[in-house]
């Protein structure tokens, strides 16, 4: 028999914290079966659940691949698999990573969304970005409830503030005050029909799940194409719209908010950045060796132009240098196109003089 509810719970930084303040202050019977998804190194080994078991009354284990599911019992998804649930067990998958992140809240958030529709309680507790914001759409979509934790109450508010901005909740609560809301909550009895929602939540299960019938059907793709490359593979990507929320998905199935996606092009850029910096300082190295032995030969004109090309590769690299040495600062907008837009273009800037720093132009 299916558990009466399930709570579903994701957070990136700061929510370990916040896990074992809400962990700690739930009973024993709460009437759900607790899933979660924190953002994990995909190489490291994780201590969520023995610190959760220790924190609480719950028993709390490292989800595993066709586990069947109970009712108080807290399963946490491992490094470098997304947890994904279903009727009647939960499975792991090394499906494409979604802004970056596997485990990501969000596939596990529409999983369950679409297994349970209204049994669902989407839980987003402090992190960055805005991972988790698309799964609680859907699960609200489909007649669940969504809780955050109170941004003003976050270590890393971003996560909760996304989804405030972007989907209708029903609770907003301090973490002293979190497991309270989630017992009343899990009490009541679930909504009797589910909400039909028209979104690409079941194709984007699909994805998470490596099903090659769905990803290579390119006709089924959701979305419009968009003029940007995927970070981790550099495919096309295709542009999603939720109401406001703008995100992206690439044809192998790896996805990204766009706030996950200006991000991760700030680190594209600082690599190159870093990369132009290297070879124009090998350059003026060997330009000025080769310039002083053409000089110990006699050859003045050859050894003038050679240190004329070591002196302009100094300057390009002290240009570039002073680029990734110059303290950034966040771009915020009240909306979030506009914020979007505003990325784009001063990640062009940047791009465009990086070609004519390397270029000489």
């Amino acid at each position: 028999m299916p558990p009466r509810h399930l709570i579903v719970i994701g957070a990136s930084a700061g929510g370990v914290e916040a896990l074992t303040r809400v962990v700690r202050d739930l009973p024993r019977d709460i009437p759900a079966a607790i899933f979660v998804t924190v953002h994990f190194p995909p190489t490291g080994t994780s201590a969520l659940a023995r610190i959760l078991k220790r924190a609480g009354r719950l028993s709390a284990v490292q989800a595993a691949d066709g586990q069947s599911i109970e009712e108080g019992h807290i399963y946490i998804a491992p490094p470098d698999h997304h947890l994904l649930v279903f009727r009647d067990c939960m499975r792991l998958y090394r499906g494409p990573r979604e802004n970056g992140n596997r485990p990501a809240v969000d596939p596990m958030f529409r999983s369950t969304a679409l297994a349970y529709g209204p049994r669902v309680i989407g839980v987003i507790l402090s992190g960055s970005l805005d991972d988790g914001t698309s799964g609680l759409l859907a699960i609200k979509r489909r007649g669940g409830l969504a809780v955050v934790q109170d941004p003003d109450d976050a270590m890393f508010p971003s996560m909760p503030q996304s989804a405030i901005d972007h989907v209708e909740i029903d609770r907003i609560a301090k973490l002293d005050r979190l497991a309270a809301v989630l017992c009343e909550l899990a009490q009541r009895p679930p909504a009797r029909e589910e909400t039909v929602a028209s979104d690409d939540a079941e194709k984007e299960t699909q994805y998470a799940k490596i099903d090659l019938t769905r990803i290579e059907d390119s006709a089924e793709h959701p979305g419009v194409l968009a003029p940007f490359g995927c970070p981790d593979c550099g495919g096309t990507l295709w542009e999603l719209r939720e109401g406001k929320l703008v995100r992206f998905r690439c044809r192998v199935g790896h996805a990204w908010t766009s706030e996950a996606l200006v991000a991760s092009q700030a680190e594209t850029l600082d690599a190159a950045l870093w990369t132009a910096l290297r070879a124009l300082e090998e350059s003026s190295s060997l330009s000025q060796q080769l310039s002083d032995r053409a000089q110990s030969r006699g050859n003045s004109r050859l050894a003038e132009r050679l240190s004329d090309n070591a002196t302009l590769a100094t300057r390009r690299a002290d240009i570039i240098r002073d680029v990734l040495l110059r303290e950034r600062e966040p771009v915020v907008d009240e909306d979030e196109e506009t914020s979007m837009m505003s990325s784009r273009s001063a990640v062009a800037r940047a791009t465009r003089q990086q070609h004519r720093v390397v270029g000489g132009d």
